[in-house]
């Protein structure tokens, strides 16, 4: 392949007009000749530059509503001919082929109007098709051709031009052309993934996967594994669309327990109260609500304070002054809330290395997204867990039926259950975890470990008993004995409230009669491995 290819003809033809004249003006005054299309030509005769519409090039007018306008041997001809072929330049010279050395391409705006909330027609529409067949064919031959799908390489394109007198090298089109491939990819991974919603295909035999480098990152879980952060294109709030006020970039794991933090606390409807989630290696060691965001983060705090050090803390109400100067207290890797007061925000100036981000609003904790997990050559495809449980579905199944009290503690340590690696115990009392034990390879070594880390905490506080006394216990899968049931009941929890479904329920639930204890059962489980 030839290195320095001299620019002399462009083909623009863009959905987003950010950067076009800037680009043709200095497109042109390099002496460049420029074609266009439609909207894309008229916006650059406005600005007083020369430019041949498509049509006068391919003799065939715009048709089918603009369906219709690229696809002709004279576009692709120029796009796709080898200048180094003597059969090519002999095809191009007997058909008035004039070669096209640049294509700069954006395409119909589909992903924008999926999240708007278009009908199916007006999804159809604007999918692109002269686009990307266009992209693909200068891709293709990026040995004399170059690609720019994205406006952010403009000015790329022009330092290449300046550096090269005019020209550009071969590695210059490479790296835009593997950009292009993965822009009509995302693309095209965007629109079979809305079709298969849209038609109600579960199970598409063909899933594509895409998305767009929002950072590198300094390395992965540890420091021998590169990383890089991705975002999706779905705009849900959480750490992919949080702005960072303050603090060092994100790390892989920071990210990782931003996320799990913020999850969790977005279960909480800030109208019901003030919540807060303290996370350590992507589980909660400190869940509660409270009258005020300070108390209830507090409360979070004390559920385990040696854990807490180093965390992750999500909030469901904007960050005020006196939660921040609370949480500076101790050292504290991320806080992430829907906003921050700028008395907040001076307040955490101070320390420099806290980060603090700010999403705007909560992730809608009942939305339906796909979850991906990777295995040995292959992929796990599922559906977010956004099963909720309210009184309603509660079955009561021992002689003694929860309080209200006990009832509102129930639900709050289900809802914290389900963002805890199972197998997962959470001990609450008055709407604040008091233990939690997690990721154990039993259920009753996650009740015991959760029943004495209560108990270590009620030594650094200085209390006489447990704070699991008069608490209350959510086990995120059935109970498969009753040891696990009686544990709990040792640490002086008074209710519990699982999925049920055991070969032994009636074993456990004998045990819980034996033992006062009150349980409910919900039908639903919430593993998380």
């Amino acid at each position: 392949m030839t290195d320095l290819v001299p620019l002399r003809r462009a083909l623009i033809s863009v959905s987003d007009k950010t950067g076009l004249i800037d680009l043709a003006t200095a497109l042109h005054q390099r002496g460049v000749e420029l074609l266009s299309t439609g909207g894309t030509a008229k916006a650059i005769r406005d600005a007083g530059l020369p430019v041949k519409d498509v049509s006068e090039v391919t003799g065939f007018p715009e048709m089918m509503d603009g369906r219709v306008k690229t696809l002709h041997p004279k576009v692709h001809g120029g796009l796709l001919a080898l200048r180094d072929n003597d059969d090519h330049v002999a095809a191009m010279d007997e058909h008035g082929i004039g070669a096209i050395d640049l294509l700069a391409v954006n395409l119909y705006p589909f992903e924008a109007t999926v999240a708007k909330g278009a009908d199916y027609d007006d999804c159809i529409e604007n999918i692109d098709i002269g686009g990307p067949a266009m992209i693909r064919a200068a891709a293709k031959n990026h040995g004399f051709v170059n690609v720019v799908v994205d406006v952010e390489d403009y000015q790329a394109l022009l330092d290449e031009l300046d550096a090269n007198d005019g020209a550009t090298s071969l590695k210059f089109r490479q790296n835009l052309a593997q950009i292009a491939y993965a822009r009509t990819a995302a693309y095209d991974a965007a629109v079979s993934t809305w079709m298969a919603a849209a038609i109600g295909q579960e199970t598409p035999r063909r899933r594509a996967f895409a998305g767009t480098l929002a950072q590198g990152l300094r390395y992965g879980e540890n420091p021998h594994q590169s990383a890089a952060f991705y975002t999706d294109g779905t705009n849900r709030p959480g750490v992919a669309t949080a702005k960072q006020w303050q603090g060092k970039e994100l790390s892989y794991n920071n990210i990782n327990d931003t996320d799990a933090a913020f999850e969790l606390v977005s279960e909480f409807d800030p109208a019901n109260g003030a919540a807060c989630a303290i996370i350590k290696h992507a589980n909660p060691c400190g869940v509660a609500s409270g009258d005020s965001l300070v108390e209830a983060y507090k409360r979070a705090f004390d559920c385990d304070r040696t854990s807490a050090f180093g965390g992750i803390i999500a909030l469901n109400q904007e960050l005020d002054e006196a939660t921040a100067q609370e949480i500076t207290q101790i050292f504290t890797e991320v806080v992430i809330a829907p906003s921050a007061t700028d008395a907040a925000r001076e307040v955490f100036a101070a320390k420099k290395n806290l980060r603090l981000l700010t999403t705007g609003g909560l992730a809608d904790s009942r939305a339906t997204a796909l979850t991906y997990r990777q295995v040995a050559g292959g992929m796990l495809v599922q559906d977010k867990d956004n099963g909720h449980i309210g009184l309603d579905d509660l079955k009561v199944v021992t002689k003694r039926a929860p309080s209200e009290d006990e009832l509102r503690d129930l639900l709050f340590a289900w809802t914290v259950a389900k963002h805890v690696k199972s197998n997962a115990i959470i001990y609450a009392k008055n709407g604040a975890t008091v233990g939690v034990g997690a990721g154990q390879m039993s259920r009753v070594d996650s009740t015991r470990i959760a029943a004495r880390k209560s108990q270590d905490m009620a030594e650094v506080l200085g209390l006489d008993a447990p704070l699991t006394q008069g608490s209350v216990v959510a086990s995120d899968a059935f109970f498969p004995f009753a040891d696990g049931l009686l544990t709990a009941a040792e640490a002086g929890a008074t209710a519990l409230i699982q999925p049920g479904g055991s070969m032994r329920d009636n074993e456990v639930i004998a045990a819980a009669d034996e033992a006062g204890l009150a349980m409910v059962f919900t039908g639903m489980r919430h593993f998380r491995h």
